[in-house]
């Protein structure tokens, strides 16, 4: 596909463009209304692809759960490995989509792979991810309060490693707006063994010295709205000692890993960062 309507929906989804400027823009690009009517779905997402982990998956157990937030009750998606035993923590932060069934799917994943998985719903304090609505939930997404959402996902650790089922090691991957918030809670909780951060906006310079997690950073190397952060997070890293890795992978899209997204979904790269990231979270947080 045209990297120019790629580039032009990432813009849409991240930027405050109306959809009917999205719209005659992808018109102008594909020549006609019929021809961005046939495009629009490829760049959609599709939630019945969402299923890589079944929810009824036998050997895990899975729940909704709730925490006390910042002046809200926050909500939640939790899955374990089934049966007794205590497991490290990792929360799994969504996109600017909300708490949606492809993060639940991931949630599921990272349960497999022997962990307690908490996907937060950013979106709690509007009573929750508007369901089936992506434009909305995009919408809500500009009116929360960045320090309360900061502290809500904080808060996240504080409900994991209240459960008696924790070991008390923790880590966080996060995609997208989630791969931003990863990045915010490294620098915020400084008890936080492991971050993943995939294509998410980086870090101030300044915070980088209070990162005492490890970090392991995923980019799509088509992604250039979000690598020009690249060299200045990584210059105050290496600066500050921090253990860090960083991988771009070539001709990867923006929202590579989301196999809901079929137009931007890499799956050989969604693999390897994948089993990264699952090598990354045994080595620091078993």
């Amino acid at each position: 596909m045209d990297q120019r309507i790629i580039n032009l929906f990432d813009e849409y989804t991240h930027k405050p463009l109306k959809r009917e400027d999205f719209f005659q823009r992808l018109t102008s690009l594909t020549g006609s209304t019929a021809a961005a009517m046939a495009v629009l779905p490829l760049l959609e997402v599709n939630y019945a692809n969402a299923m890589t982990v079944k929810r009824n998956d036998e050997r895990l157990t899975t729940e909704y759960v709730t925490y006390p937030g910042e002046e809200t009750q926050m909500k939640g998606y939790l899955a374990r490995p089934a049966g007794t035993g205590k497991y490290p923590a990792v929360v799994v932060i969504h996109e600017n989509r909300g708490l949606n069934p492809h993060i639940e799917d991931v949630a599921r994943r990272v349960a497999l792979a022997g962990f307690i998985a908490l996907a937060p719903d950013a979106l709690s304090p509007f009573g929750g991810t508007p369901n089936g609505d992506d434009e909305k939930a995009r919408s809500y997404f500009g009116q929360l309060d960045a320090k309360k959402n900061l502290s809500n996902f904080i808060k996240a650790f504080d409900y994991l490693k209240g459960r008696a089922d924790c070991t008390g090691k923790t880590g966080c991957v996060g995609f997208c707006w989630g791969g931003a918030m990863a990045n915010q809670l490294a620098v915020n909780v400084p008890s936080l063994n492991a971050a993943v951060a995939y294509y998410g906006r980086q870090a101030e310079a300044a915070d980088v010295p209070k990162i005492k997690a490890s970090l392991m950073l995923h980019y799509g190397g088509l992604d250039e709205r979000v690598n020009a952060g690249i060299p200045a997070y990584e210059e105050a890293l290496k600066k500050a000692g921090t253990d860090y890795q960083i991988f771009v992978y070539e001709g990867a899209q923006h929202a590579f890993n989301n196999d809901t997204a079929p137009t931007r979904y890499n799956e050989a790269v969604a693999k390897q960062a994948w089993g990264r990231t699952i090598e990354l979270f045994n080595k620091k947080l078993k």
